[in-house]
């Protein structure tokens, strides 16, 4: 604290500038998690629930679920592909026509439930990047004047300069301190969303391979 009381204007403003970037970042961790979590938890009661709906063909009732479970990332793109085929509830003969739309509206929702898992994660990658350069920056300033301030009271020898070098270190421990968190939390979210995409990209696979095989079954 002696030390943060002791810096010049400039290492204030670079440690404000990083209590900021952390205070972000740190919100965007927490909103994150349970944005995950959320999606984890609901996609594990949904996803039972919908495969005995459409094993007996109860369309409308896998889309309540669907609209339910709002959180859960494989309702949001389940849904979408259901409303192309609750037209045919009652002929039960889906058209090819209606299947590529289904397709097509799977692969939309998809793209979307992606960008929004992202939300956010650009800033936590901005920050784990750039916070340390940041702390630097006002690493080096508060060095410069603490040469300076040797030059000007015309003293030597390390004594004269280590409480400004030790002021200045301050802003570069900081923005470590900011960053790193950043960057872990950036990297096990990215692989969340990895994980969370392969799951949409299989159960979209599934819903499609349900909508055939339902075909084949009417028109056989």
């Amino acid at each position: 604290m002696e030390l943060i009381g002791s810096m010049g204007w400039v290492a204030r403003l670079v440690a404000i500038l990083l209590l900021i970037l952390s205070a972000y970042s740190i919100s965007v961790m927490v909103e994150r998690w349970l944005t995950f979590r959320q999606a984890r938890n609901q996609s594990r009661l949904f996803t039972p629930a919908v495969a005995e709906c459409l094993k007996d063909g109860k369309i409308d009732e896998a889309i309540a679920l669907g609209e339910q479970y709002n959180k859960s990332h494989l309702a949001k793109v389940l849904v979408s592909g259901l409303h192309e085929l609750q037209a045919h509830t009652k002929s039960k003969d889906i058209p090819g026509e209606t299947i590529e739309a289904s397709r097509r509206a799977l692969e939309r929702a998809t793209a979307v439930a992606i960008e929004d898992l992202k939300r956010g994660l650009g800033g936590l990658a901005t920050i784990g990047a750039t916070a340390p350069f940041v702390g630097l920056f006002g690493t080096t300033i508060g060095i410069i004047n603490a040469f300076t301030g040797m030059k000007t009271e015309e003293t030597a020898g390390i004594g004269a300069v280590a409480g400004g070098i030790a002021e200045a270190l301050v802003t570069t421990a900081f923005g470590l301190f900011v960053a790193v968190p950043a960057v872990w939390a950036f990297n096990a979210f990215t692989n969340k969303i990895e994980t969370f995409t392969v799951e949409m990209d299989n159960s979209a696979s599934e819903l499609i391979d349900y909508f055939l095989k339902r075909r084949s079954e009417t028109r056989g």
